[in-house]
């Protein structure tokens, strides 16, 4: 309990940028940060681009703006001039970098917008934080990165640790991310500014990312159409429910790595990486059956619906790995937490909250 307490007062009277405010992911972590603590601000940025339907992004806008404490700005981070207007304007004490162009399968055909979104415009955000700290009261006290397990690349150790070499990414989007990383190390070294960057076990849950198997295999059956199962069905992911990441995110984020002198004077970085994941690979197959049994439960699909009858074996696909799995031991050592959704669990809350979207 008194973990809790000290957590929800270090955002007391703070103002929080978020980026990427409307996605998947910080969404939900602007409607925790608002349910945890009264006396806050939470400014939301978002291009609100076409990537997957804009009006899931709307809806879930629409639920924050009803909040007098939330602010929304619409625009991109590889727009400089907006970018440093908004840090001018609202002065965020903790910034939570969630914005990035998402996908690796869709890295390989539109590689343009990941260099955009997520190398220009992550420099941006990295720039705007200095140049807030050069003046002790617009000080940014701890910069919250999103990063990703596709940096692990094709990893034969697992689980995977950010102890591991990640230097040989399979994907654009991947390279991109790591980039971030590095990026931001640099920046901490240089500047002294705390930064955390977590890297994210594929995500699901409700009003996710269509782009998303466990969303993408729904709308595809709904149809009557046969999903694709990758690498003949070979493949494990580590599925981490969308409430397990937005409870790392806020632990992560009200905790700023310790600022401290090494022995030749100059910063110690202040930075640190986590994995935020469910630490249980699930076989794809697996996954696929469970959720069709769940989306018959929901009322999704009808009760006789054979799943097995509506499955495509097909290769690998480039930029895929076969495995993803966390070691998620430094993230339960330093913020006493680690994700446990059950798979079931979070697939059941998924198909209850797709029968009612549907209609």
């Amino acid at each position: 309990m008194e973990n809790e307490k000290s957590k929800i007062s270090s955002f007391c009277g703070k103002t929080v940028l978020i980026t990427g405010a409307a996605g998947f992911i910080g969404s939900n972590v602007a409607r925790k940060l608002l349910n945890l603590e009264q006396e806050i601000c939470v400014v939301g940025l978002d291009s609100m681009n076409d990537y997957y339907d804009v009006n899931l992004k709307n809806e879930r806008l629409d639920y924050l703006l009803a909040d007098r404490r939330f602010i929304f700005v619409k625009g991109s981070i590889a727009d400089r001039e907006m970018v440093d207007n908004v840090f001018a304007q609202y002065r965020p004490q903790v910034v939570i970098n969630l914005a990035a162009q998402a996908g690796v399968r869709y890295s390989i055909t539109n590689p343009d917008a990941y260099i955009e979104t997520n190398i220009v415009g992550f420099y941006n955000i990295l720039e705007a934080v200095r140049r807030s700290n050069e003046n002790a009261a617009n000080a940014v006290e701890h910069l919250v990165f999103a990063s990703s397990s596709s940096i692990y690349g094709a990893n034969a150790k697992v689980p995977y640790s950010t102890d591991d070499k990640a230097d040989e990414p399979v994907s654009l989007y991947a390279a991109t991310k790591r980039s971030n990383e590095l990026m931001a190390h640099a920046y901490s070294k240089l500047y002294d500014i705390p930064a955390t960057g977590l890297r994210f076990f594929t995500v699901y849950g409700p009003a996710g990312r269509p782009d998303m198997a466990y969303f993408s295999f729904t709308e595809k059956l709904l149809k009557g159409e046969k999903i694709k199962v990758f690498n003949h069905g070979n493949c494990q992911r580590d599925f981490t429910y969308i409430d397990d990441i937005v409870e790392g995110v806020v632990r992560v984020a009200a905790k700023a790595p310790e600022q401290k002198k090494g022995d030749d004077g100059l910063p110690v970085p202040p930075y640190r990486l986590y994995n935020i994941g469910n630490g249980q690979p699930e076989n794809l197959i697996n996954f696929i059956n469970i959720l069709s049994e769940e989306l018959i439960r929901a009322g999704v699909l009808p009760e006789n619906f054979d799943i097995k009858a509506h499955q495509e074996l097909v290769p690998m696909q480039p930029g895929d790995v076969p495995v993803t799995y966390a070691d998620t031991i430094p993230l339960e050592r330093d913020f006493s937490f680690r994700p446990g959704t059950p798979l079931r669990t979070g697939l059941r809350k998924f198909a209850e909250w797709y029968a009612g979207y549907r209609k």
